[in-house]
């Protein structure tokens, strides 16, 4: 509608504009000289030039119009504008909403197995590297699902590994696996990855590599994202208690699972834990 009224204030102008030019003594009739157009004007039209005495040629000299004439030609010019008016634009299309990078913040307590030695990391998400794997953290964030967690596996110079709920009922709801996605980059240092059994295995651990170990990029361990801020923070996580039971002397999966926290808190009261995680 607006493009309309638009057309139909350009039209009357024209019109309004052909109707009131005034010519007077052109040759001793009521005309108006234009030069191939209907709003140009020029003298009158001569067979040649007095200052040069030069001929003008067909193609330049200037032609008449009446004006009614003009005022059709100022008519009929404005309505030839009125399709490229009313002529919807085309919006250029949408994209859809496409996964971002998202920073998620961790605050550490019991660094170095200190009660009250605290540290900060922040691990940025990348969707085009795993995003089921991302979708999945970005879930269990939002939940407060790793608030009071220990971080139950700490192997210097290889992994430091989390991910299980101090609470069983709390750790039931998220037992579904998720599908696999591709290893698109290597397992380097700092990077963050679910941990995984097998095809299709992943549920809630995860680990962040402590080195580079690109020999996981062949068992499908694709890395989610990475630490961006508090390597040295994830440096001091507490290691003394070793690689967990029944190889080691450490916390034993199964039972982490079964009792959560009633377990490890009073058998491994050194253990690192996440005292608070949640979007930036």
């Amino acid at each position: 509608m607006v493009r309309l009224a638009l057309a139909t204030v350009l039209a009357t102008s024209c019109i309004q504009l052909g109707l009131a030019f005034e010519v007077n003594h052109i040759r001793g009739n009521n005309h108006l000289l234009t030069t191939r157009g209907p709003f140009a004007t020029t003298h009158p039209l001569s067979a040649t030039n007095d200052a040069n005495d030069e001929i003008l040629d067909e193609s330049t000299a200037p032609t008449t119009l009446s004006r009614r004439s003009l005022g059709a030609q100022a008519t009929t010019l404005a309505l030839s504008l009125l399709p490229l008016l009313s002529t919807p634009l085309v919006q250029p299309a949408i994209a859809a909403d496409e996964p971002v990078d998202r920073q998620i913040e961790l605050i550490v307590s019991n660094l170095e197995g200190i009660e009250g030695k605290t540290g900060r990391i922040v691990i940025q998400t990348h969707p085009n590297w795993s995003p089921n794997g991302v979708v999945r953290f970005e879930e269990l964030t939002s939940a407060n699902f790793f608030q009071d967690e220990r971080i139950f596996r700490v192997l210097p110079g290889f992994i430091a590994q989390f991910g299980i709920n101090g609470d069983p009922a709390v750790q039931a709801k998220f037992r579904n696996n998720i599908k696999d996605d591709p290893v698109k980059v290597s397992n380097k240092k700092g990077s963050v990855v679910f941990a995984t059994a097998g095809p299709n295995t992943r549920t809630t651990q995860l680990f962040i590599n402590m080195g580079d170990n690109g020999f996981l990029d062949k068992q499908g361990f694709s890395p989610i994202g990475e630490v961006i801020e508090g390597m040295d923070v994830v440096e001091k996580f507490y290691a003394g208690y070793g690689e967990g039971a029944p190889q080691g002397k450490g916390p034993n999966q199964g039972k982490i699972q079964s009792q959560g926290n009633t377990y490890l808190v009073p058998a491994f009261p050194k253990l690192s834990y996440i005292s608070k995680a949640g979007f930036i």
